[in-house]
């Protein structure tokens, strides 16, 4: 395959960071590249310039000739007064690409993008200026993907979308031919639709500035950087060791140290400078809630009306102590009204809601609003609280802050000038500094890159309270929830016990076959589920099978009859569990 955006040895740099530093990478005619990192670390800087929307520094970014780019920047600057329809098919926001409306109408192409991303419903004639910004982004999407492209560049396109439009776009962009450049935080789409990763400044164990580039989509990148971490930790172990001896030597007494071979002295005080700086990761820790009691939500016939509007129905709806909520819904479905409902944000028009009396909930909503912007981060947290308990310390703010990943510069900025990611961190923070015991969790991962995503979900892993969590991101709904609820704009609430897949297949377009199907796909689901368990427990017999045998060869060690038997037994219940684990891989797959 030809190449046709190449990037030599490039270098971008701002007053107070290094972005790229010496990058060079090659962009394939049918390439399709995840890029992750850290936020602030470059992803849009390197976008930018494969786009040709800016200059390196040093270095060339060289296109093909004639080629083709179309790009969606995370700040849209749509027309406020341009119609959906010229937005998309006109040229009020880029180059016109039909002359008739015949033209489009009778496209297949146009119309599967305008059905896919459910722009009918919005209406063609519609101002896109009073737009929701999830709404705007699905017309500024549809006006790239109807036109004819050659490398398409786009940076977040899941941000404000639905379950169900991120399917369809995961789903569209995979059966599209062309270069694709992506930045997204949602995982599931980056497995779905990558077969590339780039990581932009190396992760925790990387350098500034750095690209890196790994085959596969996130779940590849994280084994291959779970291994090359495990690498560097080996070497370093090493090298610790080495620099331990080679101070002790140089500490063997002061009279003794002049007369040391200066090759001695010079590799030691290199090992001494070679000490690598602390790395600026961010670690989520579970803070200490107070006891639950047993009871902690009870709706009963809740209604909530907006003008004729009931977004909420007669639901009646309880919530236990450790129960692990989901909630799946298209935007406007009613996820953040029932969270309202649930925080007492909200009163129901009708109906009523019992809250335990040991509840201490702590609300994560979309919003920034409730953060002082005018204060700095250190006094941001000490609002909430000058000390909390974490693990079985009692610490300061400031601890707490340095924790969350905002270490002493950033301590000291004001909070107007923090990054999205960085206020939404923030705003966790500030929410489990209050030590709730119940979490209402509106779009949690809005804003948050890769690593702190994983770090947050390793902490909802642990959360001993009550969790509901209104989120479109598959990944994390998956991993952190038990039951998943479905809300499908009539105002009640279903129970979905096949998870996120149940609640996509229920949105589908009803036909005689779709039914059938579904259940189908439900039985083998279960049949694998079942199946993955059975050898799981079967490894777990081998293996404990395997340490015995290990025992008792140790035990008749100069019994060589014995020892020939039981060497025999071990090899056959080694190449048994090989196979089992084997099969697990294929099954999970």
């Amino acid at each position: 395959m030809a190449n046709v955006v190449n990037l030599d040895r490039v270098s971008k740099a701002y007053p107070n960071a290094v972005l790229l530093d010496a990058v060079s990478l090659g962009l394939d005619e049918a390439d399709r590249v995840g890029v992750v990192g850290l936020n602030g670390a470059g992803k849009t800087t390197l976008l930018r310039l494969i786009a040709g929307e800016d200059n390196p520094d040093e270095g060339r970014v060289t296109h093909r000739r004639d080629l083709r780019v179309a790009t969606l920047p995370q700040a849209l600057d749509l027309p406020a007064q341009a119609t959906v329809r010229q937005v998309v098919v006109g040229d009020a926001w880029q180059p016109a690409r039909f002359a008739a409306e015949h033209e489009w109408a009778g496209d297949a192409a146009v119309r599967t993008v305008l059905d896919g991303l459910g722009l009918h419903r919005l209406g063609l004639d519609s101002a896109v200026g009073p737009m929701s910004g999830g709404e705007r982004r699905r017309v500024a999407l549809a006006a790239l993907l109807v036109r004819a492209s050659d490398v398409l560049v786009l940076d977040e396109p899941t941000n404000h979308q639905d379950l169900a439009g991120v399917r369809w776009l995961a789903d569209h962009l995979a059966r599209r031919r062309g270069a694709l450049v992506v930045v997204t935080h949602d995982r599931w789409f980056l497995d779905a639709v990558c077969t590339t990763t780039w990581e932009v400044g190396g992760g925790s164990a990387g350098s500034a500035g750095a690209v890196r580039s790994y085959e596969g989509g996130y779940a590849a990148w994280v084994l291959a950087r779970a291994e090359r971490e495990r690498v560097a930790a080996t070497v370093e172990a090493r090298r610790q060791n080495l620099l331990r001896k080679e101070i002790a030597w140089l500490r063997r007494g002061p009279p003794a140290r002049t007369s040391k071979p200066k090759f001695r002295i010079d590799a030691a005080n290199a090992l001494i400078a070679d000490e690598p700086p602390p790395r600026d990761t961010v670690s989520l820790r579970s803070l200490s809630s107070a006891r639950l009691g047993k009871q902690v939500y009870e709706l009963s016939g809740v209604t909530v009306r907006f003008g004729d509007r009931a977004v909420l129905s007669t639901v009646d709806w309880l919530v236990g102590p450790g129960d692990r909520v989901g909630l799946l819904g298209a935007n406007g479905s009613g996820k953040s009204t029932l969270l309202r409902v649930l925080a007492g944000d909200q009163r129901p028009t009708e109906g009523r809601v019992r809250v335990g009396s040991t509840v201490r909930t702590g609300f994560l909503s979309q919003e920034l609003g409730e953060l002082p912007l005018d204060v700095r981060v250190l006094e941001a947290v000490e609002e909430v609280a000058r000390r909390v308990t974490l693990g079985k310390r009692e610490i300061s703010a400031a601890q707490l802050a340095e924790e969350f990943g905002f270490t002493d510069r950033r301590l000291w900025t004001v909070v107007g000038d923090l990054s999205g990611g960085e206020r939404r961190r923030l705003q966790l923070l500030r929410l489990l500094a209050a030590e709730p015991n119940v979490l209402l969790l509106d779009e949690p991962t809005n804003d948050l890159d890769t690593d702190t995503l994983a770090a947050l979900e390793d902490l909802l892993d642990a959360w001993p309270g009550t969790l509901v969590v209104a989120s479109h991101d598959r990944y994390l709904l998956e991993r952190v929830c038990d039951r998943m609820i479905g809300m499908f704009g009539d105002g009640r609430l279903r129970d979905l016990p096949g998870g996120v897949d149940e609640y996509l297949s229920l949105l589908a377009p009803a036909d005689v076959d779709a039914a059938p199907a579904a259940r189908t796909a439900r039985a083998d689901s279960r049949a694998v589920q079942k199946e993955l368990a059975r050898l799981e427990r079967l490894v777990e017999r081998l293996t404990r099978r395997e340490d015995d045998l290990h025992e008792r060869l140790a035990e008749h060690a100069t019994d060589y009859e014995k020892v020939a038997a039981l060497d025999q037994e071990l090899q056959d219940v080694r190449r048994e569990r090989e196979a089992a684990e084997e099969a697990w891989l294929l099954a999970a797959e």
